[in-house]
């Protein structure tokens, strides 16, 4: 049986590789990806996704947010 930790990091290892597709290799597009999906999620969510992240993600956040609009 795979642990917990290691089967979350298999995961999220297998998240940045298809996010890397997705984008394409450069970083700066993979970042606003993960912002707009970020963003979505804490709509989706209510905006209680928002309260959980990082200070330096929930500004990323905000600019998604205004580029949406």
């Amino acid at each position: 049986m795979t642990e917990p930790r290691n089967r979350a990091t298999c995961d999220a290892v297998e998240l940045i590789d298809q996010l890397r597709e997705l984008a394409g290799a450069d970083p700066a597009e993979v970042r606003q990806v993960v912002s707009e999906v970020l963003a979505a999620l804490d709509r989706a969510a209510g905006g209680t996704l928002r309260e959980q992240l990082p200070e330096t993600i929930r500004v990323n956040l905000d600019s998604a947010d205004s580029v949406r609009r």
